[in-house]
């Protein structure tokens, strides 16, 4: 079996639209001969033909959502804990009630972090769906690097 060639960015477009929503809302799944990825949402009508056996056969490797990454709440916290390890116990607060992100971006925002939080959370992203390619035997083809 060949190695599917994939680009950074179309990885990237497919992983930001499984994760806009709550799991298994909206899904996509890459073709493990084509590097084609398909995508599922209740929400919207996609043109494309998608295949009958999608859900069933090896062939597709579903694309995770940002919690099955481990890119949820957990990263806010590493982040938290390396930059504003102060603050961990405030932050740690805004997760026991829903809207945690707004409040932590709006308090991000007030202390000028709201950049490092960005290129952090793109950062550790990119690592971990680099990693997730290597596990599942895709290949990237773009220059995207990981610093």
């Amino acid at each position: 079996m060949s190695i599917a060639k994939l680009r950074y960015s179309d990885l990237l477009d497919a992983f930001e639209f499984v994760s806009s929503g709550a799991p298994f809302d909206s899904r996509a799944f890459i073709d493990r001969d084509t590097g084609t990825i398909h995508y599922l949402s209740p929400e919207f009508d996609f043109e494309e033909e998608v295949p009958d056996d999608l859900e069933t056969s090896d062939r597709y490797v579903e694309v995770p959502h940002k919690h099955d990454l481990d890119l949820g709440h957990n990263l806010v916290l590493s982040f938290v804990e390396q930059e504003l390890p102060g603050e961990y116990e405030t932050v740690s607060e805004f997760f026991r009630k829903k809207g945690a992100y707004g409040r932590f971006k709006d308090f991000l925002n007030s202390r000028n972090q709201l950049e490092r939080w960005y290129e952090y959370e793109s950062r550790e992203t990119e690592k971990a769906l680099r990693l997730w390619c290597d596990e599942n035997a895709f290949e990237l083809t773009d220059d995207s690097s990981v610093a």
